[in-house]
């Protein structure tokens, strides 16, 4: 059984919504999954999983949340990440999405082997409701 872990920021609920529906995703192919805001993530929820999903919103100059989802990643820099399959996932508002651009060089930087991403704009409709359990289905094979 694949091990999966779902992290996350959230603060309006969006990435929340497409965080349990990554999870919903997964467990339909019969992995194990933890999902975690990323206040209470621990470093070993990252390194023991199979792989994981990442989530936030776009914020402060079309970053990731940088005080806690930021900070949690920092972690990761030194380690060797062995390619693990990752997801990104988020929300934006104005920005286009370009954020999310700038996360995956980032997540490739610090060692992880991004298998697909989703960026939504505002609140997730139905079709990205969709892929986001794909995502999950993706990340659980």
């Amino acid at each position: 059984m694949k091990k999966i872990s779902v992290i996350y920021w959230s603060s309006g609920g969006n990435v929340e919504v497409l965080a349990e529906n990554i999870k919903a995703g997964a467990e339909h192919l019969g992995a194990e999954v933890l999902i975690k805001h990323v206040h209470y993530a621990k470093v070993e929820d990252v390194t023991k999983a199979d792989a994981v999903a990442f989530g936030s919103p776009s914020m402060d100059n079309n970053r990731i949340e940088q005080e806690e989802m930021a900070s949690f990643l920092k972690n990761f820099k030194e380690l060797n990440m062995e390619n693990k399959p990752t997801v990104l996932f988020g929300s934006y508002g104005w920005d286009e999405g370009q954020f999310m651009v700038d996360w995956e060089k980032l997540m490739i930087e610090y060692g992880f082997n991004i298998v697909g991403k989703l960026a939504v704009q505002e609140s997730p409709k139905e079709e990205e409701i969709k892929k986001a359990k794909a995502l999950g289905e993706l990340l659980g094979k």
